[in-house]
């Protein structure tokens, strides 16, 4: 979070101090006569040197309107795609006899899912059984048996 605001800091600073900068000031006065030389742009006569001039502003004025249409948009998001968004309510295809690692999980819309951590839920057998798939809080997803309190991470495989 610190770094985004760190980034629009700079780049305001920047939106507001560089066309002030640019204003009434040739290349020489920015660059400083030293480096203005080592560059050997004193060879270049006055028509040469305020094209030179317009150049570097029109190219200040393109990088300013980039560097404030990057602040205005808004981040991607860096959440991995889910399968759904929406919830699912459905029914188990076939037995369920409880929860384990690896397990997959056919629905009767079609959907499979597969259970990705060590959740258990022992002694439980039931013919289509009715489930609830929910999103997890930091992402994933939930799988919990009707009339139970135990719920198990799962990812949809197809």
């Amino acid at each position: 979070m610190r770094a985004p605001r760190l980034g629009l800091v700079a780049v305001l600073a920047l939106v507001i101090a560089l066309p002030a900068l640019a204003q009434d000031r040739s290349l020489q006065a920015r660059m400083g006569v030293e480096e203005f030389r080592a560059a050997g742009l004193q060879k270049l006569d006055a028509e040469e040197l305020a094209r030179l001039d317009a150049w570097f502003a029109r190219q200040l004025e393109r990088e300013t309107t980039a560097a404030v249409a990057a602040v205005d948009r808004p981040e991607p998001s860096t959440r991995a795609p889910r399968a759904a968004e929406a919830p699912v309510d459905s029914t188990l295809v076939g037995t369920f006899t409880g929860f384990a690692k690896g397990r997959e999980y056919t629905l009767a819309n079609g959907q499979v899912w597969r259970q990705t951590d060590a959740a258990v839920l022992p002694g439980v057998t039931l013919e289509t059984a009715s489930v609830q798939i929910r999103p997890a809080r930091l992402g994933g997803w939930w799988l919990k048996i009707n009339d139970y309190n135990t719920r198990a991470r799962v990812e949809r495989v197809r």
